[in-house]
């Protein structure tokens, strides 16, 4: 694929008809897109740390059409409150079923990255909506999981007073993309700066979700866990180490585990097309 059709294909997968809505759960407003036909079967995307609904603007215009999509931004992010943390994944999870009421659904297939897929996990232990998982760079916490290696962290929290904040994005974004991608499609890479800037977490509700990261464990409760799950697991993830995902899929009882070689930890974006495809097929083999 030519950097001219990334680009093109990055507009049509940029902002999309919908509904933008909101509910509060106690004092905290959570902010959330609607997208597609009320009647159909609802996704449920999830992000991960810190960033805003636009992560998932490259699976959108696949599944509109289809299905009732629900993107909710994370407390602290974008369209939501920002209350005082640190924050915890429970409470994350809690304000999911708050949207999940909210929006009239009874059932909802949860599809989560990295913090989001932690999301995905305490809510399928905690309530009754979700009728599917998809697991992507994630894990579950606990003493076998893997964690992000210090000297990636280090890139990632950086606060880098030195420069502006567009320069210290795109230096926090040298890990999550591949150096390939982000030297092929730059202009692409600059849109992620621009929505980065517009809307993501800000630096002290960014290190509340990291808190609720570190504190995070349902490994001993995995088996509890019956859903039909999909984990994706990119293979040159820098931040959740590769080996979560098989971790994931040896403990859930109805998992299958898809790895995506020497993809990035951002790879629902750099490959789109691959992650869709697969998604889809397992969508439809779910029942509900």
């Amino acid at each position: 694929m030519t950097c001219h059709d990334q680009v093109e294909n990055l507009k049509k997968r940029g902002p999309v008809s919908r509904r933008m809505e909101a509910t509060k759960r106690g004092d905290v407003a959570i902010g959330y897109d609607r997208v597609g036909p009320e009647d159909a079967e609802t996704i449920v995307f999830l992000e991960r740390l810190g960033y805003s609904r636009w992560m998932y603007n490259w699976q959108r215009r696949d599944f509109e059409e289809r299905y009732e999509l629900l993107v909710p931004d994370n407390r602290g992010t974008g369209a939501s409150s920002e209350p005082e943390g640190p924050y915890t994944i429970a409470e994350m999870a809690a304000d999911l079923e708050a949207v999940l009421a909210d929006a009239g659904a009874d059932t909802a297939h949860l599809v989560g990255a990295e913090m989001g897929g932690m999301i995905a996990l305490q809510y399928a232990l905690e309530y009754d909506r979700a009728v599917s998982l998809t697991l992507m760079a994630t894990h579950p916490g606990g003493p076998d999981a893997k964690s992000t290696p210090e000297s990636v962290r280090e890139r990632l929290f950086d606060p880098r007073p030195d420069i502006d904040e567009e320069a210290r994005i795109r230096k926090r974004l040298e890990p999550m993309l591949s150096d390939s991608y982000r030297d092929r499609y730059a202009e692409i890479v600059d849109q992620i700066v621009e929505w980065r800037v517009q809307s993501d977490a800000s630096e002290r509700a960014r290190d509340w979700q990291a808190a609720a990261i570190e504190d995070f464990d349902v490994s001993d409760r995995l088996e509890d866990i019956a859903l039909p799950t999909l984990v994706m697991s990119p293979t040159g993830d820098e931040v959740v180490p590769p080996e979560n995902g098989e971790l994931l899929a040896e403990r859930l009882p109805n998992a299958e585990l898809l790895t995506f070689r020497n993809a990035p930890h951002l790879f629902f974006i750099e490959e789109a097309i691959q992650v869709n495809e697969h998604l889809a097929m397992f969508l439809a083999d779910v029942e509900t």
